[in-house]
């Protein structure tokens, strides 16, 4: 299927201004993402009505409602072969984050459920997903308002870099259905906030506000819904200010400093571990 077509029909579309591509998610239609509220449901806190994100996910919720993941990976690997060469900046936004639905056995429509089968189809799912913070030659950069879950989560830590709202809440609640968060995630999950913690996120599902994952280092600006586009603007502009040979050779020195030489055996054994939660986990 054509690269336009398989983004199409996943939901995504691509804009390019310059050396700059931004790719747009937009949910199916009549669905509201969760977190998506009037601004009137917000709550003295400043977390979102739907901040029950173990219940509210769309893991648990109608999976004709949610957006699949391997829509999703196959449009996201098609846009990485497509982009053109003067590329240095990749944006993701929209509204992904939490539409995104983890994959439990009915994701694998029917296929064979023989570990090495079922590690082959994660495999694809996570190429999806990790060219992004991969390739030297491009900056990748999530942008994300509200609930952060799940899936959602794991694309937007497959990035480099991560901007949110000061109402964003992130979560990885996959241990609470017999899964593994295996698309790509797990290592850098570590680099960042440390092995405790990232055991602390993965078992117990708990939800970080933005500022805390700022304070955590998931996060490397926190802004209003007023100011996103302004803050994305600005970093954009800023990542282009160095020159591209310098920020390339940056990119895989601290790429290389931060994953060592773990990254296949990491990528590994998420899949393998994934698979066999796959393959256990029963449909729905």
């Amino acid at each position: 299927m054509p690269a336009a077509a398989t983004m199409a029909a996943a939901g995504l579309g691509l804009a390019v201004a310059g050396s700059c591509a931004t790719v747009t998610f937009s949910p199916p239609a009549g669905r509201r993402p969760a977190g998506d509220q009037p601004a009137g449901d917000q709550p003295a806190g400043g977390l979102p009505a739907t901040h029950d994100l173990i219940t509210d996910s769309p893991i648990t919720d109608d999976p004709d409602a949610a957006v699949q993941l391997p829509s999703v990976a196959a449009a996201l690997a098609a846009v990485g072969r497509a982009l053109p060469g003067d590329i240095r900046v990749v944006v993701l936004r929209g509204d992904i984050w939490s539409a995104l639905r983890t994959p439990d056995r009915a994701a694998l429509n029917g296929a064979d459920l023989a570990p090495d089968a079922v590690e082959r189809r994660v495999a694809e799912w996570q190429a999806g997903f990790t060219w992004l913070s991969a390739r030297a030659d491009l900056v990748s950069v999530a942008v994300a308002a509200g609930p952060v879950s799940g899936a959602g989560l794991q694309l937007a830590l497959s990035c480099d870099l991560r901007v949110l709202t000061e109402d964003a809440v992130l979560s990885l609640p996959e241990a609470s259905l017999g899964l593994v968060p295996g698309l790509g995630v797990t290592a850098m999950l570590v680099t960042l906030v440390g092995y405790p913690t990232a055991l602390d996120l993965c078992l117990t599902g708990r939800r970080l506000t933005a500022a805390e994952a700022r304070a955590a280092g998931l996060a490397q600006r926190v802004v209003p819904r007023a100011g996103l586009d302004a803050a994305v603007d600005d970093l954009v502009a800023a990542l282009l200010a160095a020159p591209r040979e310098a920020a390339a050779e940056a990119k895989a020195l601290l790429r290389a400093a931060a994953t060592g030489r773990g990254r296949d055996g990491a990528l590994a054994a998420e899949r393998a571990a994934l698979a066999r939660c796959l393959a256990g986990y029963p449909a729905g």
